[in-house]
């Protein structure tokens, strides 16, 4: 199987660069085949041109999209910010996620055209699920980012894993979701 990882954070000291590293060590151990799209260390632009918005696109996208072709599984792994997707994920999705390649309109039908592509999500946070429970977050964010994006294009959505609290918790709990990470991983 061949895995595309979309990583974004912009240190490499994080726990989701822990992640990333627990993805591919899990990804390894079944000899699959991976690619790893790290948007800070790309420096990838986030801002769609006036262009992009009405249709074209550049040779940096024309890869992005080679890469999503390329792709059985496609694995995103962010930190939420401010209740979303960081602005250089979100602006991933707005250049790499175009009209004509991910989705179109059929008749005035919405068509998802990554239709099987599987994805699976791990984000961090730093409140606890309770709080976001508490104020419907949990549901927000699940409806803005599998159902509002993946699942629009088609993409079906294996699992969205959401690490709660990473700034206060301890070693052993971080050990231990990196040893599932892995492990998930290897089971791909």
């Amino acid at each position: 199987m061949n895995h595309l990882i979309v990583y974004a954070h912009p240190r490499k000291e994080s726990f989701n660069h822990a992640i990333l590293e627990a993805i591919i060590r899990g990804i390894r151990q079944k000899g699959h085949e991976y690619v790893v799209r790290d948007l800070y260390a790309m420096k990838f632009q986030p801002v769609a041109s006036s262009s992009e918005i009405l249709g074209g696109i550049g040779e940096d996208i024309e890869q992005e999209h080679n890469y999503l072709k390329w792709a059985d599984v496609i694995i995103f792994i962010y930190p939420i910010w401010w209740t979303g997707l960081p602005a250089i994920v979100k602006g991933y999705i707005d250049r790499v996620f175009t009209y004509g390649f991910a989705y179109r309109y059929v008749n005035g039908e919405q068509m998802g055209m990554l239709k099987g592509k599987k994805a699976l999500i791990f984000n961090t946070q730093g409140k606890s699920h309770a709080q976001y429970v508490a104020i419907g977050m949990d549901k927000a964010l699940l409806l803005t980012s599998d159902t509002g994006i993946f699942e629009y294009c088609g993409i079906e959505v294996l699992q969205h894993v959401f690490f709660e609290s990473v700034p206060s918790s301890d070693k052993a709990t971080r050990i231990d979701w990196l040893d599932q990470i892995e492990a998930m991983a290897s089971q791909l």
